[in-house]
């Protein structure tokens, strides 16, 4: 049999359909806090490999144009990118790594944010669930940097990919880290094209700092509550779904001051909640529109806002300044003037 190397699995992995592969040391994650940690997964691991796949470009063109929004929750979000077209040959690759007798666990990202405050099951470990921060994952294994807008940077896609992992007790040499601010050039365009105004300029100095080995990475402190709501459904700025059933909205996004779990909570009750079926109101959902997407993302989530400044403004400068590998023989992504709503309508 042969002997399994990082270079046969990255092989491998690239065989079944992956796109990213990077290996990190455990030991990489020493500064983790205890319920972000690998090692109290599986506390025999030596290494943990990222994997990621792209979202395609063309699965925002329908969110872009105004036009459709199916497509990015179905295929590129919280659908079939996260649910089957990562984890099924993430799930090869570990059988693949266990043939050779090493064990492999499959990890799929949770949120460390929504972990639950219970106590411990045993002693010296931390209580469920223990998840990672996969985007500091990805840099632990050599595959990117986190940019300014707090989204993971690839030199090959930008912030065109969403990342799984698998925890081994194989050992291996980790892959180099990229250096900071190799992808990520601080140009600001996330800042500019957010809508909720999530994003604090550079200048703000509100930035948050980590250490891994000889480099420290930082990226700003978003304001996580106006985030959510202009993502999961609370802002009608990015919205064509919230007056139809809301007439009279007149909730500005960028004026509020939810926490991220605050504005999770606004925003799901209204985009996932049933409400009696009326004349006025005859489809028996609080928002109609929100409530179908969150049923094409497979059960999960779903995304309204569609990342227009923290991905789609991001990829689309740094295709144009060829900073990443990946570009296209149509030109620059941002075609048109790009649209926005009102906050108020006319009822009526």
């Amino acid at each position: 049999m042969k002997k399994l190397t990082k270079e046969l699995i990255r092989e491998t992995g690239y065989k079944f359909g992956l796109d990213l592969i990077g290996f990190a040391n455990i030991e990489r994650f020493k500064n983790a806090p205890e319920r972000m940690n690998p090692k109290n997964i599986f506390p025999e691991g030596k290494t943990v490999i990222v994997v990621g796949k792209r979202i395609l470009r063309g699965g925002w063109r329908g969110i872009e144009e105004g036009t459709n929004w199916i497509s990015y929750t179905y295929f590129d979000y919280h659908g079939l990118l996260n649910t089957f077209f990562i984890p099924e040959p993430l799930y090869q690759l570990a059988c693949f790594i266990e043939d050779f007798g090493y064990e492999a666990v499959p990890y799929y990202p949770g949120v460390p944010e929504a972990q639950p405050p219970v106590k411990p099951l045993r002693k010296n470990f931390p209580p469920p669930d223990v998840h990672l921060a996969i985007r500091i994952a990805g840099i632990c294994a050599g595959l990117g940097e986190i940019g300014w807008s707090k989204v993971f940077l690839t030199k090959k896609f930008g912030p065109r990919q969403r990342l799984h992992a698998i925890i081994t007790d194989l050992e291996v040499e980790p892959d180099p880290l990229i250096k900071p601010g190799s992808i990520c050039k601080r140009c600001m365009e996330c800042v500019n094209d957010c809508p909720s105004y999530a994003i604090p300029h550079i200048k703000e100095n509100k930035k948050i700092q980590i250490k891994i080995e000889d480099y420290v990475y930082e990226w700003a402190d978003i304001h996580l509550g106006k985030c959510t709501l202009s993502y999961h459904g609370g802002d009608s700025r990015v919205s064509p779904f919230i007056h139809k059933d809301f007439p009279g909205w007149n909730i500005d996004a960028r004026k509020q001051d939810f926490s991220e779990e605050t504005a999770y909570k606004f925003c799901w009750t209204l985009s996932t909640g049933r409400w009696r079926k009326t004349e006025e109101f005859p489809s028996g959902y609080i928002i109609e529109g929100h409530a179908m997407l969150q049923k094409w993302g497979e059960g999960g989530s779903f995304g309204i806002c569609g990342s227009r400044g923290c991905m789609r403004s991001c990829f689309n400068y740094l295709e144009k300044k060829e900073v990443i590998e990946q570009r296209f023989k149509g030109g620059e992504f941002i075609k048109r003037k790009r649209w926005l709503l009102p906050y108020k309508v006319k009822k009526g």
